[in-house]
Protein backbone atom coordinates (compact mmCIF):
# COMPACT_ATOMS: atom_id res chain seq x y z
CA UNK A 1 0.00 0.00 0.00
CA UNK A 2 2.83 2.22 0.86
CA UNK A 3 4.29 1.41 -2.32
CA UNK A 4 1.18 2.60 -4.15
CA UNK A 5 1.01 5.50 -2.48
CA UNK A 6 4.50 6.43 -3.39
CA UNK A 7 3.51 5.69 -7.20
CA UNK A 8 0.54 8.05 -6.68
CA UNK A 9 2.51 11.35 -5.38
CA UNK A 10 5.51 10.80 -7.33
CA UNK A 11 2.74 10.70 -9.78
CA UNK A 12 1.05 13.85 -9.15
CA UNK A 13 3.87 15.57 -9.03
CA UNK A 14 5.32 14.99 -12.52
CA UNK A 15 2.14 16.26 -13.67
CA UNK A 16 2.63 19.27 -11.70
CA UNK A 17 5.82 19.60 -13.16
CA UNK A 18 4.43 19.48 -16.67
CA UNK A 19 1.88 21.82 -16.11
CA UNK A 20 0.60 24.40 -17.44
CA UNK A 21 2.18 26.51 -21.08
CA UNK A 22 5.92 25.20 -20.81
CA UNK A 23 4.40 21.57 -20.07
CA UNK A 24 1.98 21.84 -23.35
CA UNK A 25 4.52 23.03 -25.44
CA UNK A 26 7.19 20.17 -24.12
CA UNK A 27 4.60 17.89 -24.99
CA UNK A 28 4.25 18.87 -28.87
CA UNK A 29 7.41 17.92 -29.62
CA UNK A 30 8.65 15.59 -26.83
CA UNK A 31 6.02 13.11 -26.04
CA UNK A 32 5.57 12.13 -22.63
CA UNK A 33 6.76 8.52 -21.61
CA UNK A 34 3.81 6.29 -19.84
CA UNK A 35 4.12 3.25 -18.31
CA UNK A 36 3.52 0.57 -21.23
CA UNK A 37 1.75 -2.26 -19.28
CA UNK A 38 -0.77 0.34 -17.89
CA UNK A 39 -3.15 -1.24 -20.37
CA UNK A 40 -4.93 -3.81 -17.42
CA UNK A 41 -7.83 -4.51 -19.76
CA UNK A 42 -8.97 -7.57 -22.32
CA UNK A 43 -8.00 -7.29 -26.09
CA UNK A 44 -11.73 -6.82 -27.28
CA UNK A 45 -12.26 -3.85 -24.85
CA UNK A 46 -9.12 -2.49 -25.78
CA UNK A 47 -10.16 -2.81 -29.22
CA UNK A 48 -13.89 -1.41 -28.40
CA UNK A 49 -11.98 1.41 -26.85
CA UNK A 50 -9.60 1.93 -30.18
CA UNK A 51 -12.67 2.23 -32.21
CA UNK A 52 -15.09 4.44 -30.38
CA UNK A 53 -11.98 7.47 -30.00
CA UNK A 54 -11.27 6.79 -34.00
CA UNK A 55 -15.74 7.17 -34.66
CA UNK A 56 -15.60 10.81 -32.28
CA UNK A 57 -12.77 12.37 -33.34
CA UNK A 58 -14.02 11.95 -36.48
CA UNK A 59 -17.00 13.38 -36.14
CA UNK A 60 -15.37 16.56 -34.16
CA UNK A 61 -12.16 17.08 -36.64
CA UNK A 62 -14.78 16.67 -39.71
CA UNK A 63 -17.21 19.60 -38.10
CA UNK A 64 -13.77 21.62 -37.14
CA UNK A 65 -12.92 21.16 -40.51
CA UNK A 66 -16.19 21.99 -42.36
CA UNK A 67 -16.34 25.27 -40.27
CA UNK A 68 -12.98 25.88 -41.17
CA UNK A 69 -13.12 25.63 -44.85
CA UNK A 70 -16.00 28.02 -44.88
CA UNK A 71 -13.76 30.86 -43.64
CA UNK A 72 -11.06 29.98 -46.17
CA UNK A 73 -13.66 31.20 -48.95
CA UNK A 74 -14.27 34.27 -47.44
CA UNK A 75 -11.03 35.57 -46.00
CA UNK A 76 -8.48 33.98 -49.22
CA UNK A 77 -5.74 33.45 -45.99
CA UNK A 78 -3.63 30.82 -47.32
CA UNK A 79 -2.71 29.69 -43.65
CA UNK A 80 -5.90 28.78 -42.66
CA UNK A 81 -6.15 27.11 -45.92
CA UNK A 82 -3.31 25.03 -44.86
CA UNK A 83 -4.27 24.19 -40.92
CA UNK A 84 -7.89 23.51 -42.54
CA UNK A 85 -6.26 21.02 -45.08
CA UNK A 86 -4.63 19.38 -42.10
CA UNK A 87 -7.51 19.21 -40.50
CA UNK A 88 -9.22 17.46 -43.25
CA UNK A 89 -6.12 14.85 -43.52
CA UNK A 90 -5.98 14.36 -39.90
CA UNK A 91 -9.89 13.42 -39.80
CA UNK A 92 -9.46 11.33 -43.07
CA UNK A 93 -6.60 9.56 -40.85
CA UNK A 94 -9.56 7.65 -38.85
CA UNK A 95 -10.74 5.63 -41.96
CA UNK A 96 -7.41 3.68 -41.90
CA UNK A 97 -6.64 3.08 -38.07
CA UNK A 98 -10.60 2.13 -38.15
CA UNK A 99 -10.00 -0.85 -40.43
CA UNK A 100 -6.55 -1.35 -38.44
CA UNK A 101 -8.73 -2.03 -35.26
CA UNK A 102 -11.32 -3.75 -36.97
CA UNK A 103 -9.30 -6.51 -38.28
CA UNK A 104 -7.59 -6.69 -34.95
CA UNK A 105 -10.82 -8.03 -33.79
CA UNK A 106 -10.63 -11.28 -35.99
CA UNK A 107 -9.35 -13.99 -34.45
CA UNK A 108 -6.12 -15.62 -36.03
CA UNK A 109 -5.99 -18.31 -38.17
CA UNK A 110 -3.39 -20.83 -40.65
CA UNK A 111 -2.43 -18.10 -42.54
CA UNK A 112 -2.37 -14.98 -39.75
CA UNK A 113 -1.27 -17.39 -37.22
CA UNK A 114 -0.30 -14.26 -34.98
CA UNK A 115 -3.39 -12.93 -35.48
CA UNK A 116 -4.25 -8.95 -37.63
CA UNK A 117 -2.72 -7.14 -34.65
CA UNK A 118 0.04 -5.69 -36.87
CA UNK A 119 -2.81 -3.83 -39.08
CA UNK A 120 -2.49 -0.74 -36.56
CA UNK A 121 1.09 -0.37 -36.96
CA UNK A 122 0.53 -0.34 -41.08
CA UNK A 123 -2.47 2.28 -40.00
CA UNK A 124 0.22 4.22 -38.40
CA UNK A 125 2.76 3.86 -41.42
CA UNK A 126 -0.15 5.82 -43.85
CA UNK A 127 -0.99 8.37 -41.14
CA UNK A 128 2.66 9.30 -40.89
CA UNK A 129 2.68 9.69 -44.85
CA UNK A 130 -0.83 12.18 -44.68
CA UNK A 131 1.11 13.86 -42.38
CA UNK A 132 4.52 14.11 -44.65
CA UNK A 133 1.94 15.42 -47.71
CA UNK A 134 -0.24 18.07 -45.72
CA UNK A 135 3.79 19.85 -44.45
CA UNK A 136 4.58 19.60 -48.27
CA UNK A 137 1.24 20.95 -48.85
CA UNK A 138 1.50 23.90 -46.55
CA UNK A 139 4.68 24.66 -47.95
CA UNK A 140 3.91 24.61 -51.17
CA UNK A 141 1.10 27.20 -50.51
CA UNK A 142 2.81 29.68 -48.61
CA UNK A 143 5.76 29.41 -51.57
CA UNK A 144 2.71 30.79 -54.05
CA UNK A 145 1.23 32.97 -51.25
CA UNK A 146 4.57 34.53 -50.97
CA UNK A 147 5.38 34.99 -54.94
CA UNK A 148 1.49 36.10 -55.61
CA UNK A 149 0.32 37.78 -52.38
CA UNK A 150 -3.33 38.62 -52.22
CA UNK A 151 -4.71 40.44 -49.47
CA UNK A 152 -6.54 38.21 -46.23
CA UNK A 153 -10.25 39.62 -45.85
CA UNK A 154 -12.80 39.26 -42.86
CA UNK A 155 -9.60 39.22 -40.10
CA UNK A 156 -12.62 38.76 -37.53
CA UNK A 157 -13.88 35.59 -38.92
CA UNK A 158 -9.71 34.08 -39.49
CA UNK A 159 -9.26 34.48 -36.30
CA UNK A 160 -12.53 32.90 -34.85
CA UNK A 161 -11.77 29.50 -37.17
CA UNK A 162 -8.04 29.52 -36.14
CA UNK A 163 -9.54 29.97 -31.87
CA UNK A 164 -11.93 26.92 -33.53
CA UNK A 165 -9.79 24.93 -34.84
CA UNK A 166 -7.06 24.78 -31.96
CA UNK A 167 -9.56 24.23 -29.41
CA UNK A 168 -11.61 21.38 -31.69
CA UNK A 169 -7.87 19.30 -32.06
CA UNK A 170 -6.89 20.37 -28.58
CA UNK A 171 -9.72 17.92 -27.34
CA UNK A 172 -9.29 15.54 -30.34
CA UNK A 173 -5.55 15.18 -29.36
CA UNK A 174 -6.40 14.80 -25.92
CA UNK A 175 -8.41 11.78 -26.32
CA UNK A 176 -6.85 10.09 -28.47
CA UNK A 177 -3.83 10.38 -26.91
CA UNK A 178 -4.86 9.08 -23.35
CA UNK A 179 -6.92 6.42 -25.17
CA UNK A 180 -3.78 4.92 -27.34
CA UNK A 181 -1.54 5.15 -24.02
CA UNK A 182 -4.67 2.98 -22.16
CA UNK A 183 -4.68 0.91 -24.82
CA UNK A 184 -0.87 0.65 -25.92
CA UNK A 185 -2.01 1.67 -29.37
CA UNK A 186 0.76 3.53 -31.44
CA UNK A 187 -0.99 4.37 -34.28
CA UNK A 188 -4.12 5.80 -31.88
CA UNK A 189 -1.40 7.65 -29.90
CA UNK A 190 0.29 8.85 -33.15
CA UNK A 191 -3.03 10.51 -34.89
CA UNK A 192 -3.08 12.09 -31.36
CA UNK A 193 -0.22 13.97 -31.88
CA UNK A 194 -1.39 14.82 -35.05
CA UNK A 195 -4.35 16.33 -33.97
CA UNK A 196 -2.15 18.26 -31.10
CA UNK A 197 0.07 19.36 -34.35
CA UNK A 198 -3.11 20.48 -35.89
CA UNK A 199 -4.34 22.56 -32.89
CA UNK A 200 -0.31 24.11 -32.82
CA UNK A 201 -0.89 25.16 -36.30
CA UNK A 202 -4.04 26.69 -35.44
CA UNK A 203 -2.46 29.03 -32.81
CA UNK A 204 0.16 30.00 -35.46
CA UNK A 205 -2.87 31.07 -38.15
CA UNK A 206 -3.94 33.15 -35.48
CA UNK A 207 -0.52 34.68 -35.14
CA UNK A 208 -0.78 35.26 -38.97
CA UNK A 209 -3.78 36.73 -38.76
CA UNK A 210 -3.01 39.17 -35.90
CA UNK A 211 0.32 40.36 -38.08
CA UNK A 212 -2.16 41.16 -41.07
CA UNK A 213 -4.37 43.12 -38.58
CA UNK A 214 -0.90 45.19 -38.24
CA UNK A 215 -0.54 45.91 -41.94
CA UNK A 216 1.76 43.22 -42.32
CA UNK A 217 0.00 40.80 -45.40
CA UNK A 218 3.18 38.69 -45.76
CA UNK A 219 3.13 37.95 -42.33
CA UNK A 220 0.35 35.20 -43.35
CA UNK A 221 2.10 32.68 -45.90
CA UNK A 222 5.36 33.17 -43.69
CA UNK A 223 3.50 32.18 -40.85
CA UNK A 224 2.29 28.84 -43.17
CA UNK A 225 5.71 28.32 -44.21
CA UNK A 226 6.11 27.63 -39.92
CA UNK A 227 3.57 25.58 -39.91
CA UNK A 228 5.01 22.79 -42.38
CA UNK A 229 8.23 22.92 -40.55
CA UNK A 230 6.33 22.42 -37.35
CA UNK A 231 4.74 19.19 -39.16
CA UNK A 232 8.03 17.89 -40.34
CA UNK A 233 9.42 17.85 -36.82
CA UNK A 234 5.82 15.88 -35.54
CA UNK A 235 6.57 13.55 -38.67
CA UNK A 236 9.81 12.38 -37.81
CA UNK A 237 8.64 12.01 -33.70
CA UNK A 238 5.37 9.91 -34.76
CA UNK A 239 7.51 8.30 -37.37
CA UNK A 240 10.19 7.27 -35.43
CA UNK A 241 7.55 5.77 -32.78
CA UNK A 242 5.99 3.32 -35.50
CA UNK A 243 9.49 2.25 -36.96
CA UNK A 244 10.50 0.98 -33.43
CA UNK A 245 6.76 -1.02 -33.61
CA UNK A 246 7.47 -2.51 -37.08
CA UNK A 247 10.97 -3.07 -36.46
CA UNK A 248 9.78 -5.06 -33.24
CA UNK A 249 11.82 -2.64 -30.47
CA UNK A 250 10.65 -2.63 -27.08
CA UNK A 251 11.59 -0.30 -24.36
CA UNK A 252 14.72 -2.01 -22.56
CA UNK A 253 12.21 -1.46 -19.41
CA UNK A 254 10.59 -4.30 -20.59
CA UNK A 255 13.00 -6.59 -21.30
CA UNK A 256 14.52 -5.89 -17.93
CA UNK A 257 10.63 -6.70 -16.25
CA UNK A 258 10.42 -10.23 -18.31
CA UNK A 259 13.77 -10.99 -16.88
CA UNK A 260 13.08 -9.85 -13.22
CA UNK A 261 9.92 -11.16 -13.21
CA UNK A 262 11.17 -14.82 -14.82
CA UNK A 263 13.84 -15.07 -12.51
CA UNK A 264 11.39 -15.36 -9.06
CA UNK A 265 10.08 -18.44 -9.33
CA UNK A 266 11.38 -21.14 -7.36
CA UNK A 267 13.56 -23.48 -9.18
CA UNK A 268 14.43 -20.75 -12.16
CA UNK A 269 18.71 -21.12 -12.15
CA UNK A 270 18.62 -18.59 -14.77
CA UNK A 271 16.55 -16.47 -17.40
CA UNK A 272 18.49 -15.58 -21.04
CA UNK A 273 17.25 -14.94 -25.12
CA UNK A 274 14.50 -12.21 -23.78
CA UNK A 275 12.83 -11.37 -26.87
CA UNK A 276 9.58 -9.28 -26.60
CA UNK A 277 7.37 -7.73 -29.59
CA UNK A 278 4.11 -5.79 -29.43
CA UNK A 279 1.54 -6.73 -32.04
CA UNK A 280 -0.69 -3.46 -32.55
CA UNK A 281 -1.38 -3.22 -28.82
CA UNK A 282 -0.56 -6.30 -26.99
CA UNK A 283 2.83 -7.77 -26.20
CA UNK A 284 4.22 -11.48 -26.92
CA UNK A 285 7.51 -12.50 -25.35
CA UNK A 286 9.63 -15.45 -25.43
CA UNK A 287 11.98 -16.39 -23.51
CA UNK A 288 14.36 -19.31 -22.60
CA UNK A 289 15.30 -20.84 -18.61
CA UNK A 290 17.52 -22.80 -17.51
CA UNK A 291 16.58 -25.20 -14.68
CA UNK A 292 18.43 -28.30 -12.90
CA UNK A 293 19.22 -30.91 -15.42
CA UNK A 294 17.70 -33.62 -12.67
CA UNK A 295 14.59 -32.59 -12.68
CA UNK A 296 11.99 -34.58 -14.08
CA UNK A 297 9.86 -33.48 -17.10
CA UNK A 298 6.68 -32.52 -15.41
CA UNK A 299 8.14 -30.38 -12.71
CA UNK A 300 10.03 -28.62 -15.35
CA UNK A 301 6.85 -28.08 -17.21
CA UNK A 302 5.48 -26.39 -13.74
CA UNK A 303 8.35 -24.62 -13.58
CA UNK A 304 7.68 -22.74 -16.69
CA UNK A 305 3.84 -22.46 -16.67
CA UNK A 306 4.79 -20.36 -12.96
CA UNK A 307 7.31 -18.25 -14.99
CA UNK A 308 4.28 -17.78 -17.65
CA UNK A 309 1.19 -16.82 -14.75
CA UNK A 310 3.85 -14.74 -13.45
CA UNK A 311 4.63 -12.73 -16.50
CA UNK A 312 1.03 -12.47 -17.36
CA UNK A 313 0.24 -10.95 -14.11
CA UNK A 314 3.46 -8.66 -14.26
CA UNK A 315 2.55 -7.76 -17.88
CA UNK A 316 -1.37 -6.55 -18.65
CA UNK A 317 -0.81 -6.29 -22.07
CA UNK A 318 1.13 -8.88 -22.77
CA UNK A 319 -1.19 -11.61 -24.84
CA UNK A 320 1.36 -14.80 -25.25
CA UNK A 321 4.58 -16.12 -23.55
CA UNK A 322 6.59 -18.77 -24.92
CA UNK A 323 9.13 -20.48 -22.20
CA UNK A 324 11.52 -22.64 -23.28
CA UNK A 325 13.40 -24.98 -20.90
CA UNK A 326 17.06 -25.60 -20.81
CA UNK A 327 19.15 -27.81 -18.67
CA UNK A 328 21.40 -26.78 -16.59
CA UNK A 329 25.36 -27.57 -17.63
CA UNK A 330 26.74 -28.93 -14.48
CA UNK A 331 29.08 -32.01 -13.48
CA UNK A 332 26.49 -34.32 -13.62
CA UNK A 333 25.44 -33.60 -16.65
CA UNK A 334 28.98 -33.89 -17.95
CA UNK A 335 29.04 -36.95 -16.25
CA UNK A 336 25.90 -38.85 -17.71
CA UNK A 337 26.59 -37.26 -21.08
CA UNK A 338 30.42 -39.04 -21.09
CA UNK A 339 28.46 -42.14 -19.79
CA UNK A 340 25.92 -42.05 -22.59
CA UNK A 341 28.92 -41.49 -24.96
CA UNK A 342 30.93 -44.56 -23.65
CA UNK A 343 27.67 -46.62 -23.85
CA UNK A 344 26.55 -45.82 -26.86
CA UNK A 345 30.23 -46.33 -28.85
CA UNK A 346 30.23 -49.47 -30.98
CA UNK A 347 32.78 -52.36 -29.62
CA UNK A 348 35.97 -52.65 -31.30
CA UNK A 349 36.74 -55.16 -33.69
CA UNK A 350 39.17 -57.51 -32.18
Amino acid sequence: MEDQNHDHRHDDEHEHEQGGLRGWLKNIFVPHSHDPQQAAMDAALATDRGIRAVKISFVALMATAAFQVVIVFISGSVALLADTIHNFSDALTAIPLGIAFWLSRRARDRRYTYGFGRAEDIAGVIIVLMILLTAGGAIYQSILKIIEPEPIRNLGWVAAAAIIGFLGNELVAVYRIRTGQEINSAALVADGYHARTDGFTSLAVLAGTIGAWFGYPLFDPLVGLGIGAAILVIVWRTGREIWLRIMDAVDPQITDLVERTAAKPEGVMDVHKVAVRWVGHRQRAELHIIVDCQLPTCESHRIAETVRHELFHAMPALVEATVHVDPCECERCEDIHLAQHHTSAPASAG
